[in-house]
């Protein structure tokens, strides 16, 4: 796979990709060094990675971009204008442009920031050098921080002065630990941790969103369990993220249901870290202002696990009944829940009832109120009630009721 990646890499480079040429056309007009790519899509380049975000530097000012693009196909958002960033979008791609930086204060939560046209000022500015290499349109390299060597070398490296980086924005103790696991760094630099540790506190003056963002960054990588294998970032993270009481639950779970049910879901994740029988999981959904969609998961896997554990005919015999009242969706994952947690190394087990809910036609209640006018019954409330008794009924006949028996309730209720 790595031979196709390098083929495809050396003929169709991303930064010779339509759009990207169209944008580096219009910037590029005058000169060469008018704009070149940077950050994380760069990263993935080099890194035979998949590249999901672009972004762009630019030595023009965001309302000179704005005007650049004014008409254009792109369309143009002020996404961070005072901080120097626009968001051109087209065909339903994001293309991040922002102009050359350079920190004039900071208070360890946002910078105020002055725009300039020299390179090398708005790399001494970003927070790792591998996050300092940039690219021009012929894929051509520009690496003022030795970014490059730190990328093939794994090693995540503050530029300048660590604490000083960190006290700048203390989001970067954080992406710190995301890129060093992301990366398999193994190299840290000792007094690097120690300023990190020393730190810590400064994480609570960042805003909950920016946390949580970066929460989830984390529970994306592909190789969040090896936190395992290093002491310090383990230490970390557990003390940055306190809610995360469960992280051990991770340890000891098969790789095969790791890597097929559970890597990619970081809803699942979240639940594994949080849920207990207390009511950790909602602190943590009212501290971290989640979305209600997560909310609401999280109390199912919270409430339906432990009735689950109970009930040892949930995913059996009663199956079918709690997909009619949850849907497939959510039973799906709880069933993943359920079984992480109660068999971590049974992959059959957990495949197997996959596969059942799956092969599961779920029925629909066919009885409706208009059914039930049209026999006779006067609108209002009482509607309401009888549609519930008779499909409680119809659930414990397996879903099924025949004329006789129809006739007979309707019957009695009406």
């Amino acid at each position: 796979m790595s031979l196709i990646n390098n083929i495809r890499k050396f003929f169709f480079p991303f930064y010779k990709e339509r759009k990207i040429k169209e944008i580096f056309e219009i910037l590029n007009k005058d000169k060469k060094d008018n704009a070149m790519l940077v950050g994380g899509c760069v990263r993935n380049f080099l890194n035979n990675q998949e590249i999901n975000d672009v972004d762009i530097a630019t030595i023009f000012t965001p309302s000179e971009v704005i005007k650049k693009f004014s008409k254009t196909p792109f369309r143009v958002i002020k996404t961070g204008v005072d901080h120097g960033t626009v968001t051109l979008i087209k065909e339903g791609q994001n293309f991040e442009v922002t102009t050359l930086r350079e920190d004039i204060s900071t208070d360890g939560r946002h910078a105020k920031v002055s725009f300039t046209k020299e390179w090398k000022k708005d790399s001494e500015r970003r927070d790792f050098t591998i996050n300092a290499i940039y690219l021009d349109q012929y894929g051509k390299i520009f690496d003022p921080q030795n970014g490059l060597q730190d990328l093939k070398n794994k090693t995540v490296k503050f530029i300048g002065d660590p604490e000083k980086r960190i006290q700048e924005d203390y989001l970067r103790i954080l992406r710190y630990l995301r890129f060093s696991l992301q990366y398999n760094n193994k190299s840290h630099d000792q007094e690097t941790l120690k300023i990190i540790k020393k730190n810590l506190v400064g994480i609570s003056k960042l805003s909950k969103e920016r946390i949580f963002g970066e929460i989830i960054k984390i529970l994306s990588l592909n190789n969040l369990r090896d936190i395992f294998l290093n002491d310090n970032l383990y230490e970390i993270f557990k003390v940055v993220f306190s809610e995360f009481k469960y992280l051990d639950r991770l340890k000891n779970i098969n790789n095969e249901i790791y890597n097929n049910f559970l890597k990619s879901d970081q809803h699942l994740l979240l639940a594994l870290l949080l849920v207990d029988e207390k009511d950790n999981h909602a602190y943590f959904s009212h501290k971290y202002k989640v979305s209600n969609y997560l909310r609401e998961n999280l109390d199912f896997y919270h409430k339906y696990f432990y009735e689950a554990k109970k009930d040892k005919n949930f995913f059996q015999k009663n199956l079918k009944k709690n997909l009619f009242y949850h849907g497939k969706r959510k039973i799906t994952s709880l069933a993943k829940f359920y079984f992480i947690q109660q068999y971590k190394k049974n992959y059959v087990q957990l495949s197997n009832t996959l596969k059942i809910i799956n092969s599961i036609s779920v029925p629909q209640f066919p009885i409706t109120g208009k059914y039930l006018l049209e026999r006779g019954f006067t609108s209002g409330k009482h509607i309401g009630e009888v549609l519930n008794k008779i499909e409680k009924i119809w659930i414990e006949k397996d879903f099924n009721l025949n004329n006789e028996e129809l006739k007979t309730l309707i019957k009695k209720y009406n």
